[in-house]
């Protein structure tokens, strides 16, 4: 009877115990975010970066009057607060997410400045909304850019985002730093373009003039934007409608 029950014994699992490697511990990792959960990698002040905020499935409408003006307000005192070493130079804000071209010093400056940009923003997103809980899907996603062509391709993906949705047919995207962005190619479709941007163009931008050599003057050794381009999309025959 004894030896019966001491190789019952054995055969139990063994007793549950903190620490050590266990199978399925630890954070469970989303299937649908594009975003690891990594540590970011160094980062140089000379490179801006074009980052991106994505909201969540039950969170849009981003670019309605009520919502879009609250995040322009709150890109603006980012731009212009506590945030000394970090520089929000071009945005867009389409349905369900925000595209951004920023600067910062460090690797410490661009995550505490997106961090706070990220807070205000949503805080704002939900005033607007009047809901309550977490507004992003992930972590904001970030790219270095680090060739002047890369930039160009960057503020073009930026400013002309809307094109690449079907957002709006417009030339210029209202819902963007577009009105303040001074690499327009000046021409005949530009300033029919203006039209789209009336009454924004006379008031003082929400964002900071690029500081950064490739952000500031890199990246026209590629041209100007023109207004008949948009992320993979070019149409030279455009004509003034």
């Amino acid at each position: 009877m004894k030896r019966a029950m001491k190789q019952l014994q054995l055969e139990l699992p063994p007793p549950r115990s903190w620490g050590g490697r266990r199978r399925d511990a630890g954070r469970k990792r989303n299937p649908k975010s594009g975003v690891p959960h990594r540590a970011r990698p160094v980062h140089n002040a000379a490179h801006p970066v074009h980052a991106t905020l994505r909201a969540r499935d039950d969170v849009c409408g981003l670019r309605s009057g009520r919502v879009f003006a609250s995040l322009v307000r709150s890109i603006k005192d980012a731009s212009h607060a506590e945030f000394r070493n970090f520089r929000i130079v071009h945005f867009s804000v389409q349905y369900d997410h925000i595209h951004l071209i920023v600067e910062a010093h460090d690797k410490s400056s661009l995550s505490g400045g997106m961090r706070g940009l990220s807070i205000r923003l949503a805080r704002a997103i939900n005033r607007a909304l009047a809901r309550r809980g977490s507004v992003w899907k992930e972590r904001y996603h970030a790219h270095a850019l680090k060739r002047p062509r890369e930039v160009r391709n960057a503020l073009l993906y930026v400013l002309m985002n809307h094109r690449k949705h079907g957002a709006s047919l417009a030339w210029l995207d209202p819902h963007s730093s577009a009105a303040w962005f001074d690499g327009w190619r000046k021409d005949a479709l530009f300033e029919h373009a203006l039209r789209d941007l009336a009454g924004l163009t006379g008031l003082a931008p929400p964002v900071q003039p690029a500081r950064t050599w490739l952000a500031r003057q890199g990246w026209r050794r590629h041209r100007l934007l023109g207004v008949d381009e948009g992320p993979r999309l070019h149409v030279p025959s455009a004509r003034i409608p």
